[in-house]
C-alpha cells in the first residue's frame, strides 16, 4: 500500500469526523453550561440572596416589633422566634440586642459571649451596615435595626443607633430565584451555546471538507480552461478519509488520463512500428516548410521512397517478419539523414524524407546514397540473409509544385517514374516528363480502376468463416474482386494503387452495398458479414456514422455486421476512431482486429480499442503444425482473448491437422482453403 493510501486509510471517515465533531461540541456545551451555572449560582447568591434576606429581615422584625408595642415579654418574643425557626426548616433566626438597649435594660446571658465570638456581628452592631455572608452551602444575613423616632418611646437612644440585629442563616438551596431570571438566563445561554456551536461546526467543515473539495474544483478548472493535467489535488493532513480517497483516486485517474493522452499524442504524431514520424505528422512538416522556404526564398526537396521486395517478404516469412524489416528500414533512413532531416512513414512500405535547404542536386546524391545503403544492407531470416531494394522519388520545392497538393502529387510521379524504369533506382522530374509521366504515374496506374468503377466491375466474393468446433458457417468475410473478362482480380493486386489514388473508400462501398443486399437475400438470419475497410473509409467519420443507416435499409440487424480493421487503418486516425468504434459498437454493430499478432502495435490496441473478434494473423496458423513457435503464438493468443471476453478467428486454415490444433487450443471460428475458397455467391453456400 502506497504512502497516500496509508495516510487516507489513517484519516477519518465523515462519519467518524461528525461524531467526533459532536462529541467536541458537546464536551465544550457541557463546560460552558457548567461555567454558566456557576456564574448563575454566584449571581444568585450574590444578587438574588441579600434581597430575600432582607425581606425576610424585615417580616421578622415587623413581627418582633408588633409584639414589642403590645407590650409582650422577651420570654414571648422568644417563643416568636422559636415558631418562626420551626414553620422554616433550615431556616435559623436569631435577635441579638444592641449597645444602647443592653445599656437600658441589661444583657440577656449568653449574648455577650456571642457577640465577643462574632466580629461580623459585633461590626453590624457598631457600624449599622447590612452584610450577606456565603459560607459553604448557606447564607448569612445580618440586618442591623436602627432607631426610628417611633422608637423612642421606649427606648432612650438616638435616631439612627443600632438597637439590635437580626441574624438570618438558610441554605443556598432554599434561595428562592424569579422566573424571569430564570427564563431570561436559560435563553441567553442556550443562545450562547449554539453560537459556539455553529462557529465550531463552520471551522471544521471549511477546514476539513469545505477546503478540500474546493482544492479539486481549483484543479478540475486549471484542467477545463488550460488543459494541464499537470495540476494534483493537495492531500491536506487530517481530511475526512472519503474526501481524501476522492482526491487519491482523482489524482489517479489525472494520472492516467496525462498517460493516455501522452500516449494517443505519440500516436497522432509518430508510427508505433517504427516510432518514427506518421504520414499527417509528414504533412505538416511540408505545409510548415512551404512557408518557411517562401518567406525565406530558400528551396527544400523530398524524398518518397517504396520498398521493392517488401510483399516478397510478407508473404514468405509473414508479417511479422516484415515488420522486423520495416524497423531495420526506419532506422537506416534516420542514421543516414541529417538531423534537421525529417524521417517519416506514410503507411505500409512507404517512407518520405524532407531535405530543408536543399536542391535539386544535392538531394539526389542524397537519395541516391541512401539507394545504396539500402542495397547493400541485409535483414537475417530464418532462412539466411535478404536484401532491400527500393524505388526513390526526388521532387524540389518550387520547381516541382508550390503548394502540398502539388508537391503530393509529384512525389507520386517521380517514385512511379523509379518503379516504371526498372526499379531500385532514383527518379526526378523534368519538363518533358509533365504529361507523359503523369499517364505513367497516374492514368496507366488508376485507369484499370477507374474503368471498373465506372463499368461496375468491382463485385464482392464471400469466404465462409465456420465454427472450429461444429464446422458449420457462422459468418463470411466479404472480399473484393475486380472482374476482368472471364477472370476476377483480386485486392492483392489493386488495393495498394486504390488506396494511394484515392480509390480505396469508393471500392469499400461499393462491396459494402453489394455485400449487403446478398445477405439480405440469404435464408439464414443468423449468418454475419465481415467487411474489410481501407484506411480512407476509417478515416472518414462521418461517412463511418452513415453505416448503420445503411444496413437497416435491407433490413438487416447491425449486430449482423462485423468491420474488421488493421493497426495500418487505425494508425492515422487513431483518437477519431477510437470514438467512433464505441460509438458504432454502442448501437449494435461489432468490430474485429485484423492480422492480430502481426506487430507489437496489436496488442496496444486491446487496451484502447474494445473489438468483438480478433483475426489471429495468418502466418502463424498456416505453420502452426510444423512450428512449435507458431503454435504457442496461436495457443497464447487464444487464451489471452478469452481473458478479454474476445471471440478468435484463425485465418489461412489449409489442413486437417491445423483444424484439429485449433480444436484443442479452443479458437471459435476459422477460415481458409481447408473450407472453402471464396466464392462470387452467397447463395452458393446455403445448406
Amino acid at each position: 500500500m502506497d504512502n497516500q493510501h496509508l495516510k487516507a486509510k489513517r484519516a477519518l471517515s465523515i462519519g467518524q469526523l461528525l461524531i467526533s465533531l459532536s462529541v467536541a461540541v458537546l464536551s465544550i456545551a457541557v463546560v460552558v453550561v457548567f461555567s454558566l451555572s456557576s456564574f448563575v449560582e454566584k449571581r444568585a447568591v450574590n444578587d438574588l440572596a441579600k434581597e430575600e434576606a432582607r425581606q425576610t429581615a424585615q417580616l421578622v422584625f415587623q413581627s418582633l416589633y408588633s409584639a414589642m408595642r403590645k407590650g409582650w415579654t422577651k420570654d414571648e418574643i422568644g417563643e416568636i422566634i422559636a415558631r418562626l425557626n420551626a414553620s422554616n426548616p433550615g431556616l435559623k433566626i436569631n435577635v441579638l440586642r444592641g449597645y444602647p438597649v443592653i445599656k437600658q435594660f441589661g444583657e440577656i446571658p449568653g449574648e455577650k459571649a456571642i457577640r465577643n465570638s462574632d466580629v461580623d456581628l459585633n461590626l453590624a452592631l457598631i457600624n449599622g451596615k447590612e452584610k450577606l455572608i456565603v459560607h459553604g452551602n448557606e447564607i448569612r444575613y445580618l440586618y442591623p435595626v436602627t432607631v426610628k423616632a417611633e422608637c423612642q418611646a421606649c427606648h432612650h437612644a438616638e435616631l439612627d443607633a443600632v438597637n439590635g440585629v437580626v441574624d438570618i442563616i438558610y441554605p443556598v438551596t432554599k434561595l428562592k430565584v424569579s422566573l424571569g431570571f430564570v427564563v431570561s438566563s436559560v435563553i441567553g445561554y442556550f443562545t450562547l451555546i449554539m453560537v459556539v456551536l455553529l462557529v465550531v461546526i463552520y471551522f471544521v467543515l471549511r477546514i476539513f471538507v469545505a477546503k478540500p473539495i474546493l482544492s479539486l474544483e481549483s484543479v478540475m478548472k486549471e484542467i477545463t480552461v488550460n488543459t494541464n493535467f499537470d495540476k494534483r489535488v493537495f492531500q491536506g493532513r487530517g481530511w475526512a478519509r472519503e474526501l481524501r480517497h476522492l482526491g487519491i483516486y482523482f489524482n489517479n485517474l489525472l494520472s492516467t488520463i496525462q498517460d493516455y493522452h501522452d500516449k494517443l499524442e505519440d500516436y497522432t504524431t509518430h508510427d508505433p512500428l517504427t516510432e518514427i514520424y506518421n504520414r499527417k505528422k509528414f504533412e505538416d512538416y511540408v505545409k510548415a516548410e512551404i512557408l518557411r522556404s517562401k518567406r525565406h526564398n530558400r528551396k527544400f526537396s523530398l524524398i518518397m521512397l517504396d520498398l521493392d521486395n517488401f510483399k516478397y517478404i510478407n508473404d514468405n516469412f509473414g508479417h511479422p517478419v516484415g515488420d522486423l524489416a520495416l524497423k531495420e528500414v526506419a532506422n537506416l533512413l534516420t542514421n543516414e539523414t541529417r538531423t534537421t532531416d525529417m524521417v517519416a512513414r506514410l503507411g505500409g512500405d512507404e517512407f518520405g524524407i524532407i531535405l530543408p535547404e536543399t536542391d535539386k542536386k544535392p538531394g539526389e546524391d542524397v537519395a541516391e546514397k541512401l539507394r545504396i545503403s539500402l542495397e547493400s544492407s541485409s535483414l537475417e531470416l530464418p532462412i539466411g540473409k535478404t536484401n532491400f531494394r527500393a524505388s526513390f522519388g526526388l521532387v524540389t520545392y518550387p520547381e516541382d509544385g508550390d503548394t502540398y497538393e502539388a508537391i503530393a502529387v509529384a512525389m507520386d510521379m517521380a517514385m512511379y517514374k523509379a518503379k516504371g524504369t526498372g526499379k531500385n533506382r532514383v527518379a526526378s522530374l523534368s519538363a518533358s516528363d509533365d504529361n507523359e509521366q503523369q499517364e505513367l504515374s497516374c492514368f496507366k496506374k488508376g485507369q484499370f480502376l477507374r474503368k471498373a468503377l465506372d463499368e461496375d466491375r468491382v463485385v464482392p466474393f464471400f469466404q465462409p468463416i465456420i465454427h472450429v468446433q461444429g464446422e458449420k458457417p457462422y459468418a463470411f468475410e466479404v472480399l473484393a474482386r475486380i472482374r476482368d473478362g472471364d477472370t476476377f482480380v483480386t485486392a492483392d493486386e489493386f488495393i495498394k494503387v486504390a488506396e494511394e489514388l484515392g480509390m480505396a473508400q469508393e471500392i469499400d462501398d461499393r462491396v459494402f452495398v453489394k455485400g449487403l443486399k446478398a445477405l439480405s437475400a440469404h435464408g439464414d438470419e443468423d449468418i454475419r458479414l465481415f467487411f474489410n475497410l481501407s484506411a480512407k473509409s476509417m478515416g472518414n467519420i462521418e461517412h463511418m456514422r452513415t453505416l448503420p443507416g445503411q444496413i437497416e435499409i435491407y433490413g438487416i440487424s447491425l449486430d449482423r455486421v462485423v468491420l474488421e480493421i488493421t493497426e495500418r487503418e487505425a494508425l492515422p486516425h487513431f483518437k477519431e476512431i477510437m470514438d467512433v468504434i464505441n460509438e458504432l459498437r454502442s448501437v449494435g454493430l461489432s468490430f474485429a482486429l485484423d492480422d492480430f499478432g502481426s506487430g507489437f502495435s496489436s496488442f496496444i490496441y486491446l487496451k484502447y480499442l474494445e473489438f468483438d473478434y480478433v483475426k489471429i494473423e495468418g502466418s502463424f496458423v498456416r505453420h502452426m503444425a510444423t512450428a512449435k513457435n507458431d503454435h504457442i503464438v496461436v495457443k497464447h493468443i487464444s487464451a489471452m482473448a478469452k481473458e478479454f471476453g474476445i471471440k478468435t478467428v484463425a485465418e489461412f486454415v489449409e489442413d486437417e491437422i491445423t483444424h484439429e490444433m485449433l480444436q484443442e487450443l479452443d479458437v471459435d471460428y476459422a477460415q481458409g482453403f481447408y473450407y472453402a475458397i471464396p466464392q462470387k455467391n452467397l447463395s452458393d453456400f446455403k445448406s
